[in-house]
């Protein structure tokens, strides 16, 4: 294996595939570039997956993550990138990267990407009418010699 940086993640057969059990591991050096200025952004990357038949082997995320060290990105871009390619190399049940980013401008930044996404929906289909609660009738306009 090598010891420079690498997007590529290998893995390993899970030992217990027909248990539900959770991985969790924090990377406190994780590193980037700030897209905008080139400075140096730094992170806890905070990683919870369940396996289903594979697991993710933890030098080839170290390398992994190193990787982005000499990348510009946005907190939320990163973020959601490393949980595409986490899933993308291990299908796990379900996942949850977290990057807690340090203070800049006074301001921290927290991005949680999950998998499989809680919040997306499908919209509703072209043909649906909307109920009660997705219109709203305006409010009646008083008329001539009204108080209001």
């Amino acid at each position: 294996m090598t010891t420079r940086p690498s997007k590529t993640l290998e893995t390993f057969a899970n030992p217990k595939p027909e248990r539900d059990y959770q991985i969790r591991f924090d990377c406190p050096e994780f590193t980037c570039l700030c897209p905008k200025t080139g400075q140096p952004d730094f992170a806890v990357i905070r990683v919870e997956y369940v396996p289903d038949t594979l697991c993710v082997e933890l030098k080839s995320w170290k390398l992994y993550l190193w990787s982005y060290r000499d990348e510009g990105a946005f907190h939320e871009a990163v973020t959601n990138r490393i949980l595409d390619d986490l899933v993308a190399a291990v299908r796990p049940r379900r996942a949850q990267v977290t990057g807690v980013f340090n203070v800049r401008g006074g301001i921290t930044t927290t991005i949680l990407a999950t998998y499989p996404n809680p919040g997306a929906s499908p919209g509703p289909s072209p043909s649906a009418s909307p109920g009660p609660s997705a219109s709203a009738s305006p409010s009646p306009t008083p008329g001539p010699g009204s108080d209001h």
